[in-house]
């Protein structure tokens, strides 16, 4: 099981990175994934991802409640939008049009509901 779960972690962290440069894959549900499948696979996988330098102190804010800070929220929701609506200009479907823009309020309200740091470390 630990085998399949450091798998399934490792896999998450390269979509996660994919992540950083494709716009509709999204990189902080991947990390969690990561992180969740590490906490019980591997000590070693966790601690090096919690530790790295991209974005360990991001999952570690995450991971103790302690929140993101605001450029970060402020960058997320940007970026987020601003591929959406290159996604939603682009699709045809109504349907999908839509999908996109409920995923994109979905996810809007889940940072804008995150706690904010004081400070960007």
């Amino acid at each position: 099981m630990k085998i399949l779960l450091n798998i399934i972690g490792i896999l998450a962290v390269v979509l996660a990175i994919l992540g950083i440069f494709l716009p509709l894959l999204p990189t902080t549900p991947f990390l969690l994934l990561a992180s969740a499948c590490f906490v019980r696979g591997s000590e070693r996988l966790h601690g090096w991802l919690l530790t790295n330098r991209l974005f360990g102190e991001y999952l570690r804010n995450i991971e103790e409640k302690r929140g993101i800070p605001l450029k970060g929220k402020v960058m997320t929701l940007i970026l987020l939008w601003a591929s959406l609506a290159f996604s939603i200009y682009t699709v045809r479907p109504l349907l999908l049009k839509g999908m996109l823009m409920a995923i994109g309020l979905g996810v809007s309200a889940w940072i804008l509901r995150m706690k904010t740091l004081k400070y960007d470390h």
